[in-house]
């Protein structure tokens, strides 16, 4: 795959625990979160052009596709959108054809939203797999909701990418949106409402009146598809506020009009997951091509909005039961098991990291304990510096959250246990290398003979005891994130193919790929719109459930 003949260059998958990587994400999040609303692009749009849009399908028919989180690494997004691109998928005798509107419903782009990451990792794979417009049939459309990630930069290249040209597409998909939020009517009653959270903060006023203008339209025959950023009618059993803008946004723009919200849809979490109530269908889908997250960690039932919440006139609470996830809670814990092996196969410089780390500690060990007095060998300022240090950076690597939500101590707990089973390592470390020779030689010698011999072991050890902390504490439901962002799993992916008939039914195929393509064959002589790479084995998707069917009509 040369990089001259694609226009972009092919990635490797993020390595989401690299040092540099996680300090410059860190960074880059802690500036959003700080100033994100002195650069709050949302309230700038209001200039822009704020129609809705309609996709009326063909004969009152529409077929339309979503994904989400998709812009990782090129084999996984690439496996992703050539099935999207793909005139029609046969799957379980079922033929799917493509989506004349594809939905991408938040990151588009990993670690960072910049014009190179999205060439690179979102718009040259999809491109490289609908070059260009069918030659028959309407062109596909395209609309994006930014994700966290997509919002790093402040949406410029977001914006640039998907909302400011008149003329825009990538590859055979035609770009219509001008904001990062949007409204589209479908046929028979049915309609699309994608709204802009950024961060989980507020829905911004000009972003409302958008709404309110689109909701105009409806009435109480129309049923509404929601999507959003996040979904945060998971995230809220344990945050209850997190639910409270999309509840604010059903009850104040929605519930007026009489329209039923029928689907809530989002991704941001890896993995497919839906939860079902009486009359509503919470489904997670965010299996474009990031790393997998687990489902073994998802709560059985929820209530939503949560009583927990706040808010004194949240809408009534009702059940949600969870109907299935892909992977399941079996498989999802098997692969925890995992960690020993991808972690530090996986993330290089973060063992190399922890290598210096513990050489480093182990020579003020060392240091320490050649002083005379105990006092001296406890306190000594190399040795308390990395003590501190690694009791510090593992109980940040636990991500506390405030004392005031429920179960913080935990993350506490699971972090110092942590961060003191590093520290005995060292210290056993420090014990044997005092038995050997090196420490008794003429300066540099021990040095050298500590960052070549001690330093690898060090480092292997150090990664696996990080290793059983992540299994441990994914338990007790810390870290699981990282458990699994460190594995770096690329396979599991998922996408949604949604079709409306003209008589109004909505079904939805929950489509699940169990190993992604990792060899390309090019094929120079394919049509003009036929996909420029293709799998040299098979892609073999499947339907993760049976088909859902919404408001079928009655017989």
């Amino acid at each position: 795959m040369d990089p001259q003949q694609l226009g972009f260059t092919p990635q490797r998958p993020v390595g989401w625990l690299a040092p540099l990587l996680l300090l410059n994400t860190g960074l880059r999040a802690l500036l959003a979160i700080l100033f994100g609303s002195f650069l709050d692009k949302r309230e700038l749009q209001n200039a822009l052009s704020g129609e809705s849009f309609q996709q009326p399908g063909v004969d009152g028919e529409l077929w339309f596709d979503y994904v989400a989180d998709l812009g990782d690494g090129f084999d996984a997004t690439y496996s992703i959108a050539y099935l999207l691109a793909q005139p029609e998928l046969e799957i379980d005798g079922r033929r799917l054809p493509r989506g004349q509107v594809l939905l991408m419903g938040g990151d588009q782009v990993y670690p960072l939203a910049n014009g190179d990451g999205y060439e690179n990792r979102m718009k040259g794979p999809y491109r490289a797999a609908l070059p260009e417009a069918p030659a028959t049939g309407p062109q596909p459309t395209l609309f994006a909701l930014p994700g966290n990630h997509d919002w790093y930069d402040g949406l410029t290249a977001f914006l640039r990418l998907f909302a400011r040209r008149k003329d825009g597409h990538i590859g055979g998909w035609r770009t219509q949106q001008r904001r990062s939020y949007f409204a589209v009517e479908l046929p028979a009653k049915w309609w699309l409402f994608a709204i802009d959270e950024q961060f989980g903060a507020y829905i911004d006023d000009p972003q409302l009146l958008y709404f309110e203008k689109a909701a105009r339209a409806l009435g109480p025959d129309d049923r509404v598809i929601l999507m959003t950023p996040s979904p945060t009618w998971v995230k809220a059993a344990k945050r209850p506020e997190t639910y409270d803008a999309v509840d604010y946004f059903i009850r104040t723009i929605l519930a007026p009009t009489g329209a039923h919200v029928r689907v809530l849809v989002s991704g941001d979490l890896h993995h497919y997951a839906r939860y079902s109530g009486e009359d509503r269908e919470l489904i997670t889908c965010g299996g474009g091509g990031a790393y997998l997250v687990a489902t073994h960690n998802l709560p059985e039932q929820l209530q939503v909005p949560p009583p927990e919440t706040l808010t004194r006139s949240a809408s009534r609470s009702r059940d949600y039961d969870l109907v299935t996830t892909f992977p399941t809670k079996a498989e999802s814990r098997r692969m925890s098991w995992g960690v020993f092996r991808n972690v530090p196969t996986r993330n290089p410089g973060f063992t190399t990291m922890i290598g210096i780390i513990h050489t480093l500690t182990m020579l003020a060990m060392a240091g320490a304990a050649s002083e005379g007095g105990i006092f001296q060998r406890l306190f000594s300022i190399p040795l308390v510096m990395m003590l501190v240090l690694i009791l510090a950076g593992a109980v940040l690597f636990a991500q506390p959250p405030s004392a005031g939500e429920k179960d913080h101590a935990r993350h506490w707990i699971l972090g110092l246990v942590h961060g003191f089973a590093q520290i005995a390592l060292a210290a056993g470390g420090t014990w044997l290398w005092l038995q050997l020779p090196f420490h008794t030689w003429s300066w540099p010698g021990p040095l050298v003979v500590a960052a070549i011999l001690y330093g690898p072991v060090s480092a292997i050890l150090g990664t696996q005891l990080l290793s059983l902390y992540l299994l441990v504490a994914g338990f007790f439901d810390v870290n699981t994130n990282e458990l699994f962002a460190g594995q770096g799993i690329e396979d599991a992916k998922s996408f949604l193919r949604l079709h409306i008939t003209p008589d109004g039914a909505l079904t939805i195929y929950p489509i699940g790929v169990e190993r992604v393509g990792r060899k390309w064959t090019p094929v120079p002589e394919a049509d003009p719109e036929a996909s420029w790479l293709r799998p040299a084995t098979p892609l073999r998707p499947h339907l993760i459930e049976p088909p859902i069917v919404v408001d079928a009509p009655t017989p």
